[in-house]
């Protein structure tokens, strides 16, 4: 087995908790701005202390309510302020959070609070609450709900108001290291979520030492960023707790159509995304170059961005004229770019799936370096991560420091490390499967090169054996073909099947602007896209271009466009955006049973819906 591990920079404390991180930022730095509030057109900002006097007022509420030390709170919010609020409101109250997905069907809402055992709810919205509403019976523990539109917050703060300080301050303090911080359900992508018990020394030492680690970042001077993803999967509220902890002044936009907007006003020096929302900047700048007549100097500018950060990474010398093309496009083409995410953007955290290449090396152009990390709910997010000052695109970066990353055999990736979860609540068979002694099975596929730098080769349990016994990862395949700007979805098909083939759905947000581009009409429906000659030439280059990656055994043969989307609410997507293979492949049995029906040689067939 080859094996990379990196020490710890920050020595574990089994004392601390993730109270503390917000109790030491507010006695360190007080006056320091760590939230921006949008009122009206302005941010209004949240100091340290001012945050921590706030959590504290709603923990008494929550104590007054009657939440008790240990008991289990669900949470069912968008990606606010508030939620953060809440979050270390009842870590100060000596509860454990339960985070429930905003998309959770009645269902999935009703298994993740009754299989945690939560007493108590609170919800954002009217449209939350019907949900609950539908399930309501079915939970027979949930003894407190609150609804926030209806000003619970406040509600609670005033109830609280009795509470003495010390008992707060007595409740901060129960839970060490390593009791549970929180529990988080997976997103189901594989089948019914399982709940990951997380314990504070998980966040704590994660935290603190990603902090130091990524000291270039964090400590630079006014960081700030926006969160737009959802705080409820582990990505953004492992990073609003390192947020908190380093100082990051945080602004949020739940609604991402609002978000250039946001990003305008508030101008972040970082950004945490995943690949998709890289492809969408991408690809939306090239469909407006190219409706304006300027597409050959757009695609003319992406090239020498690429080509100038590959060899700046690569240290290779960089010639006079690419350096002269260089500062031309950074005036014409880079510049806008960059001042449509505010401007002042230099750093963009990136995970929950590959961003490729081109994606890191555009970027980086750009003078925005994407650092790609890896990491699960299992590993309180980050097990790896890109460092500032050596960043190598198409790699994952090396192990955090307290974390070890081995390939198995068979060429799994195992983790352990002060990151990796305690167990799956009440499910101590899963748990027993999950580990191999110390280490944790992730299920992922990959490689670590001389330096420790991993990288993502495929998924383990979605490896497609073809019944010529080919073994095809399919994300190789699928992720450059869903760079290409009018795919929104794609999923490899084939195992048992004497060929590979695929199933493709069309990005609608995108589609209007290049269809008006490319001699159709922009007010296509999905359906009768399908059937544009040009949109599937579309298609066809992008598989075509994919396929020159892979063998010819491993190539796709055939495709079907489908005329829908799939989306979290359709149940074909998780939260953070990745396929839920398995329900997509069994919704859509029919199609592709009828790609295999037709002729044995289908090396220029082509399947369209």
């Amino acid at each position: 087995m080859i094996e990379f591990s990196a020490d710890l920079i920050v020595p574990t404390d089994p004392s601390r908790n993730v109270s503390d991180l917000l109790a030491d930022r507010a006695r360190e730095t007080p006056h320091k701005a760590l939230f921006g509030i949008p009122e009206e057109d302005r941010w209004r900002d949240v100091s340290a202390r001012e945050f921590e006097n706030e959590v504290i007022r709603l923990a008494k509420g929550f104590v007054a309510a009657g939440v008790r030390p240990g008991d289990k709170v669900g949470f069912l919010a968008r990606t606010t302020y508030e939620w953060t609020l809440v979050d270390f409101a009842l870590h100060y109250a000596g509860a454990i959070m339960v985070p429930v997905y905003e998309t959770s069907s009645p269902e999935q809402i009703q298994w993740i609070l009754s299989d945690s055992g939560a007493v108590a709810l609170l919800v954002e919205t009217a449209e939350h609450d019907q949900r609950v509403a539908e399930v309501r019976d079915r939970l027979p523990l949930l003894d407190l709900y609150w609804r926030m539109d209806e000003g619970a917050l406040a509600d609670l703060i005033a109830q609280g108001a009795g509470v003495e300080d010390d008992e707060i301050e007595r409740r901060r303090h129960l839970a060490r290291g390593d009791d549970v911080a929180t529990i988080i359900y997976t997103s189901g992508s594989t089948g019914r979520p399982k709940g990951c018990v997380l314990t504070h020394s998980n966040f704590v030492d994660t935290a603190q030492n990603a902090a130091r680690s990524l000291a270039e970042i964090i400590n630079q001077p006014g960081a700030s960023t926006v969160l737009f993803i959802t705080t409820a999967h582990v990505f953004a509220r492992f990073m609003s707790v390192l947020y908190i902890h380093g100082g990051v002044r945080t602004g949020h936009e739940p609604n991402t159509k609002n978000l250039v907007k946001t990003l305008g006003s508030f101008r972040p020096t970082l950004l945490l995304a995943v690949p998709r929302v890289f492809e969408k900047v991408y690809n939306s700048a090239e469909q407006k170059t190219e409706a304006e007549g300027k597409g050959a100097i757009f695609r003319r500018a992406a090239k020498v961005a690429v080509e100038h950060a590959r060899r700046e990474q690569e240290g290779e010398r960089i010639g006079p004229l690419l350096a002269a093309q260089f500062r031309l496009f950074d005036k014409l083409v880079y510049g806008k770019l960059r001042d449509l995410m505010g401007g002042r953007v230099t750093y963009a955290v990136s995970g929950s799936a590959p961003l490729g290449p081109r994606l890191g090396y555009f970027f980086r152009g750009l003078g925005i370096k994407i650092l790609e990390g890896y990491g699960l709910t299992e590993t309180t997010a980050p097990a790896s991560v890109n460092l500032p000052d050596r960043i190598k695109v198409g790699t994952v970066g090396p192990p955090l420091p307290g974390v070890g990353v081995r390939i198995a055999d068979d060429g799994e990736i195992q983790v352990r490390g002060v990151n990796v979860f305690r167990e799956y609540w009440r499910n101590p068979e899963a748990t027993e499967e999950a580990f191999d002694g110390s280490w944790f099975r992730t299920g992922d596929l990959g490689s670590l090169d001389d330096d420790g730098y991993l990288a993502i080769t495929g998924r383990k349990k979605e490896i497609i054996v073809t019944a010529g016994g080919k073994n095809v990862a399919p994300t190789v395949l699928e992720d450059p073909i869903r760079a290409n700007p009018i795919v929104g979805q794609v999923v490899v098909v084939g195992d048992q099947k004497p060929f590979i083939s695929a199933l493709v759905t069309l990005d609608p947000e995108m589609l209007p602007a290049w269809l008006a581009t490319h001699g159709e009409s922009s007010d296509l429906t999905l359906e009768q896209a399908t059937r544009s000659a040009a949109v599937q030439a579309e298609v066809q280059r992008a598989i075509d271009e994919a396929n020159t990656r892979v063998s010819r055994a491993e190539s796709i043969r055939a495709f079907r466009i489908l005329p829908t989307e799939w989306t979290e609410a359709t149940g074909h997507l998780t939260p953070k955006l990745s396929i839920k293979r398995a329900v997509i492949v069994s919704d859509f049995a029919e199609e592709i049973a009828d790609i295999y029906s037709g002729p044995k040689d289908v090396t220029a067939t082509v399947a369209i819906g």
